[in-house]
């Protein structure tokens, strides 16, 4: 009886045995069941390490990243390549043409003595310019004499700086008189003051809708009108010696007051001294424009709350997807991504930048990495004493009017976003001379930026010199008549068609073997293969009349930039608008 007592017992010691393993390995089953819920799946986890790498403003750009057997490392040097850095290949063959034509009247001949405008700016400097310049035209389109423009003084730019403190006024009004008849202020009737009838007309509006909406107000009510908000309020599309008036207006006819330009010319020179070249950056990365891109720039927690709570301030601002903003080329560069990108098209770090910038977010954390790549790294904070800046500093459209002197006497000008000032000197550089304008192709740099790690700088820096052909300021880039005209001044710029054309014999005589050698010493390069644009990469705005919520089918707006969501904004809320114009 013993004997099987003692085997029960062993039975039941090895039956709990098994029970209490099993109810182990059930534990431990379930616990790893949940943790591998919890892991990330590989993909994710590269995903986000590259996601990480992309956004950081702390990368050490100058340190190898490296990603399986590939390594990412940023050169020094720019690289040797097959072409100029510093100079737009054949801008020698394009001029800028804004002569008027022999069948453009004199103002003197046209202009009715009973007919005034007068219009009110909106924005900062470089919004308020093209509301100027298109004023000018709108006067010659209804044959009225124009008041000299009045600036915004209280939008979120808060400069309360007049026209004549910013502008050459007797300049400006001299140097238009054949074009148009322009006064400093409305003349008094019966010895009082006269006060103009205010009104708006919608965006983009053309001729016909002047001479429709502004004319019969001028003629039949009050002889004298104010138009308010007066920005982008003329069409793109004109008849041509009404585009070669705004050219004239645009590049000869608006010149800063002395002041300003005696400053401007003075830290050009500070420039030029640090180096035969320099680059301009226009770095727009101000905590306000980052809230509304809507866009993630890898700070986290701590940056989706502070940006967050700033687009709080406006009600109209719906939560954006912030990769879907990146994809579509909304998102400015950061400092570093315009670093890496400049470097790829051949700027070494020895290279002098001035940059152009407000407050930036994120500050010298910010900065440091387009730094390490560019240690010499200037602003008219550092080049100018705070005793010389004191005039202007309290003015922020001065100090942006010496930023834009600095940018445009630059050798090559750099953004790296799609705004006013971006597109002004877009324009004026290709009107005098096509100066390398390098405004990156945000749309296809994104997917680049993001896969960087799982490639060599080598593959690297290639694509992104595939993928900025079309946005280097080159003479043809857009199409005649395509883009904002501020932007594209197609119809004022002039090619010189016959030495293009002997430029072109040499080279293919040299191609042929036929050229001897004193000829090959003459012969100029010419390639017809710089237009390599596509038409996907641009975004295409409608033109809406922000008044009247009508469309104007044939303003739309055609860009090969960035993408820029400013134009965009038609908002009830004029600060945002105005804060994102420049």
């Amino acid at each position: 009886m013993a004997l099987p007592r003692r085997r029960n017992l062993s039975y039941n010691r090895f039956r709990s045995l098994v029970k209490f393993i099993s109810s182990i390995s059930g534990v431990l089953l379930i616990l790893f069941a949940f943790l591998s819920f919890l892991a990330p799946s590989p993909n994710e986890s590269q995903h986000f390490h590259l996601r990480h790498h992309h956004n950081s403003f702390n990368a050490v750009v100058e340190d190898p990243v490296t990603s399986g057997d590939s390594v990412f490392h940023v050169p020094s040097s720019g690289g040797k390549l097959d072409r100029d850095i510093w100079s737009s290949r054949n801008a020698k063959f394009f001029y800028g043409c804004s002569n008027v034509s022999a069948k453009f009247a004199k103002a003197e001949a046209v202009s009715r003595p009973t007919r005034y405008l007068a219009i009110a700016t909106s924005g900062g400097l470089n919004q308020q310019r093209t509301g100027i310049t298109d004023a000018v035209v709108a006067a010659r389109i209804l044959n009225a004499t124009l008041v000299v423009p009045k600036l915004d003084q209280k939008s979120f730019w808060k400069d309360a700086s007049n026209f004549s403190e910013i502008f050459d006024v007797d300049w400006f009004i001299s140097s238009l008189s054949k074009d148009v008849k322009i006064i400093k202020q409305l003349p008094k009737r019966g010895g009082k003051s006269w006060t103009p009838y205010t009104m708006r007309v919608p965006r983009k509006c053309s001729e016909r809708c002047y001479q429709n909406r502004v004319l019969p107000v001028i003629l039949k009510r009050h002889h004298a009108v104010q138009l308010n908000k007066f920005d982008y309020r003329l069409a793109n599309k004109l008849d041509t010696d009404l585009q070669k008036l705004r050219c004239r207006v645009n590049y000869h006819a608006l010149k800063f007051a002395d002041p300003i330009l005696e400053m401007g010319k003075t830290l050009v020179h500070r420039m030029r001294m640090r180096s035969k070249r320099y680059i301009a950056l226009h770095l727009r990365f101000e905590p306000d424009m980052l809230a509304f891109s809507g866009c993630d720039y890898g700070g986290g927690e701590k940056e989706r709350n502070e940006l967050g709570a700033i687009r709080k301030r406006w009600k109209t601002l719906h939560k954006n997807n912030p990769d879907k903003q990146r994809r579509q080329g909304k998102c400015p560069l950061t400092p570093e991504e315009v670093g890496l990108m400049l470097r790829a098209l051949g700027y070494g770090s020895d290279v002098h930048i001035y940059v152009a910038s407000g407050e930036v977010y994120g500050g010298e954390e910010t900065l440091r990495p387009l730094k390490s790549l560019f240690p010499n790294f200037y602003s008219k904070d550092t080049i100018a004493t705070k005793e010389e800046l004191a005039p202007f500093s309290s003015f922020s459209s001065r100090m942006a009017a010496l930023d834009f002197i600095v940018c445009d006497e630059s050798d090559v000008f750099v953004t790296n976003n799609n705004g006013n000032m971006a597109r002004i000197l877009a324009g004026r550089r290709k009107y005098f001379g096509h100066k390398p304008t390098i405004r990156p192709n945000a749309k296809k740099l994104y997917r680049l930026f993001l896969s960087r790690s799982n490639m060599t700088w080598e593959a690297f820096a290639s694509r992104v010199r595939t993928f900025q052909r079309g946005f280097m300021g080159e003479p043809k880039e857009v199409r005649p008549g395509r883009g904002e005209f501020h932007e594209n001044p197609s119809a004022c710029i002039c090619e010189d068609s016959e030495a293009r054309e002997k430029a072109t014999t040499y080279s293919r005589g040299k191609k042929n073997g036929k050229l001897d050698d004193s000829s090959r010493k003459k012969e100029v390069i010419v390639s017809d293969d710089q237009n390599d644009y596509d038409d996907n990469d641009e975004p295409r705005w409608p033109d809406l009349d922000d008044d009247e919520n009508q469309v104007w089918p044939q303003e739309k707006l055609h860009y090969n930039g960035t993408g820029s969501d400013y134009d965009a904004v038609i908002s009830d809320e004029p600060e945002l608008e105005e804060m994102l114009s420049d």
